[in-house]
């Protein structure tokens, strides 16, 4: 039941404006999900998933996270049972964060018996991992949204989120819940006035996955120079710090650690239809080869980043002369639009980079608009990704087939057009003037 000050506050019982009542049944029902489908390797004859194993074997996975990069994660920590580490002994495609807590977890299951039996346990407990940080995003969420739009709000947000499903899908796939956490853990620190806190989380966020520095740029719009620099040089160089012991394990490998996002072939944008490039962005070289590194795993580039660069440069140039509002609404309106406009740029799309956007989209558009945009992005990004690529795709030739070819198409049209349409009208918003308290001087 609930209390008649409950009431009077919310207008809603105690059952839905509990913390405890909302983190509980969105844990529990992962948990349970995944009790009901546990991950698990089998052998195969058919060429499946090469697990980069020396033996050659070739591998299925099954379960809850099949779809995902478990498996990928998973092969690259059995490396330390050859007492082999990322950085030094190979290159690693992200920042520190992960790789350090895909090893603390393999090593605490690993029998060294060079079979996979493993798995189970070391999937198990990453996804575990995985459900307890989009926890905290689900926490944080309604955080914001309390502070922006007011308590209803923020609870409403917070049940939206738990139940639109890529946040539920992505645990089990791979890391993104905890990328999302930086973001919003960064995010909450500078809407509150916490610079150092938020310094940190941006930090923390590049150490994870390199783009949540892009949450330095509504600093240097939001703030005065003398703050906005003081911020920067924290996370820059904290981040700077951790890229530097990447490099001095061994300069080969931590510099190809650091390059390889930067010499990916285009996949799943408009680029990549552009370039005909078929492919997701999941690498598949030699890790142990720094050459492989900065192999180029596709067509090059018709359009070169460099001129993309001009463009939504120029673009975020534009925005970041006509933004009006400085308050804090207008901080996530900032940071948002800001990662909107580096993904249309971006010659690669990862569909979890959507568990980042949706709650930024949220706080945003805390209404049906919102709700119903992600949910259709949503769609279309399990449409093409799993679905598409899982059954569209010619074995023989590695490419989609003349009939499925122009669906894909359609589908990356359709997907950047709805990004198009949402920074206009997050840069619509932004034009609007508001009398409230800048966010630079909140407390």
């Amino acid at each position: 039941m609930y209390s008649k000050g409950e009431m009077v506050q919310t207008g809603l019982p105690s059952l839905l404006t509990s913390r405890m009542i909302l983190v509980f049944l969105f844990v529990t029902f992962r948990v349970m999900a995944l009790f009901a489908h546990q991950p698990y390797l089998t052998t195969t004859e058919a060429a499946s998933y090469d697990l980069l194993e020396p033996d050659g074997s070739n591998i299925r996975e099954q379960g809850l996270t099949s779809t995902g990069d478990f498996w990928y994660y998973y092969g690259l920590a059995r490396w330390s049972d050859q007492g082999l580490l990322p950085y030094r002994d190979y290159w690693y495609e992200f920042p520190p964060v992960f790789p350090t807590l895909s090893l603390t977890i393999y090593s605490l299951i690993s029998d060294r018996d060079q079979s996979y039996s493993s798995y189970n346990v070391y999937a198990n407990l990453l996804a575990m991992v995985m459900i307890l940080v989009d926890a905290l995003n689900l926490l944080l969420l309604r955080r914001l949204g309390t502070r922006l739009h007011g308590p209803m709000t923020g609870i409403a947000l917070s049940w939206m989120y738990a139940l639109i499903p890529i946040s539920f899908l992505h645990v089990f796939w791979n890391f993104e819940p905890l990328v999302a956490f930086t973001v919003l853990l960064s995010l909450t620190g500078f809407v509150e006035g916490r610079d150092m806190r938020g310094a940190l989380g941006a930090a923390l966020g590049a150490c994870t996955k390199l783009f949540p520095l892009i949450l330095l740029a509504p600093v240097w719009r939001m703030r005065t120079p003398a703050q906005a620099i003081r911020t920067s040089v924290i996370a820059v160089g904290i981040t700077a710090v951790a890229f530097i012991g990447m490099i001095a394990l061994n300069r080969e490998f931590g510099m190809g650690s650091l390059m390889v996002q930067f010499n990916k072939a285009s996949y799943q944008t408009i680029w990549a239809v552009i370039d005909g490039n078929q492919a997701t962005g999941l690498l598949d070289p030699d890790h142990r080869d720094p050459a492989a590194a900065y192999q180029l795993q596709g067509n090059p580039s018709v359009v070169p980043w460099w001129l993309r660069g001009i463009v939504f440069g120029g673009i975020g140039l534009w925005v970041y002369v006509r933004t009006r509002r400085r308050d804090e609404m207008g901080f996530v309106l900032f940071t948002t639009i800001t990662v909107v406009i580096f993904f249309l740029w971006s010659q690669g799309w990862s569909p979890q980079w959507q568990v980042t956007l949706f709650p930024l989209i949220l706080l945003c558009m805390p209404n049906g608009r919102g709700v119903l945009f992600c949910v259709t992005l949503g769609i279309v990004g399990l449409a093409e990704f799993p679905l598409l690529f899982s059954y569209g795709i010619d074995r023989s030739t590695g490419m989609f087939s003349p009939q499925t070819f122009p669906l894909w198409v359609a589908l990356v049209s359709l997907r950047t057009l709805m990004l198009a349409g949402l920074a206009f009208e997050l840069y619509r918003r932004l034009r609007v003037s508001t009398p409230r308290k800048p966010v630079s001087e909140v407390a």
